[in-house]
């Protein structure tokens, strides 16, 4: 009785082994595919994550409100900014930095952003000799479109400030009043 099943464990053993040979020698007279990589470059899909941006809303103006929702959700702490307010009660990024040789490219700061400011485009050929030039201002963030979402614009939304009373915002209903509902 054992005689056979070790004869069987043998037999599946040597299959195994001759199974992986020739698909070895399959591969190994099969000519190459090589692309040459700076002159070919292969076309990247559209949710591929790599380089960040800024983008703009559709007036021109910049999305990022600094809310510092980017900076907090970051698992390696690439992201710093520094808030300000314009005379027209705005906000904006004083200065924006994402150190990209820390940023690992997993896009909870374009998820997190609820301006749609912060985007991920397919670009990845980020690679430098000198670490400080992976080191990015707002400056080199900073685009003149709107990127994924060209349309959205974050203040006619959801407004700079409460201006009036309640109810009185475009397209906001007026509150209902509690005692009134009472039976």
């Amino acid at each position: 009785m054992q005689s056979t099943s070790l004869y069987q464990s043998i037999f599946e053993g040597v299959y195994g082994l001759l199974t992986g040979f020739a698909m070895t020698l399959r591969h190994l007279f099969r000519k190459p595919i090589t692309e040459p990589y700076p002159e070919f470059k292969r076309r990247l899909p559209e949710r591929s994550r790599a380089t960040i941006i800024l983008t703009r809303d559709p007036d021109g103006d910049e999305r990022c409100v600094a809310c510092y929702l980017c900076s907090g959700v970051c698992p390696v702490n690439c992201i710093s900014m520094q808030s300000a307010e314009r005379s027209d009660g705005r906000r904006y990024a004083a200065w924006f930095r994402i150190n990209f040789a820390r940023c690992i490219y997993c896009g909870f700061c374009e998820e997190a952003c609820p301006t749609l400011a912060i985007q991920l485009t397919p670009h990845f050929e980020t690679c430098q000799r000198d670490i400080l030039k992976l080191l990015s201002e707002k400056e080199d963030l900073l685009v003149n479109h709107g990127g994924k979402n060209s349309d959205y614009n974050f203040y006619r939304h959801a407004g700079v400030a409460m201006v009036g009373e309640k109810g009185s915002h475009i397209g906001e209903e007026a509150p209902v009043d509690i005692r009134t509902l009472m039976p």
